[in-house]
């Protein structure tokens, strides 16, 4: 599966993580946590530590605004989602049921 397969995944993990947000405040201290270990961990590589800092300012704004970030069908919101600080939010078995899914939905199409 090529990068359609790949960006709908996203951006249906991101549209579940946008649901649960505002039931989930915490969910922004785990995607905190999150930014901190991958900072660490690629210290060494300053694209990826930009969109750590992009991401740490957002993760300021209102959950709404987070939320909308999340689920805009836009190709900045398509880059961020590339590098969403959000694992871990969703189990395993939700996000291996999203790609089911979708995989199914591509190969009927």
């Amino acid at each position: 599966m090529g990068h359609e397969y790949q960006d709908a995944c996203s951006l249906e993990m991101a549209r579940q993580v946008a649901a649960g947000l505002p039931l989930h405040p915490e969910w922004i201290t785990l995607a905190r946590t999150n930014l901190a270990r991958w900072r660490e961990r690629n210290a060494d590589a300053p694209s990826l530590l930009r969109c750590y800092d992009e991401w740490a300012m957002l993760l300021d704004l209102p959950i709404p605004q987070i939320c909308a970030i999340l689920t805009a069908q836009t190709d900045e919101a398509q880059r961020l989602r590339q590098n969403t600080p959000f694992a871990g939010v969703l189990s395993p078995q939700e996000v291996w049921e999203i790609k089911r899914r979708l995989r199914h939905d591509q190969t009927a199409a």
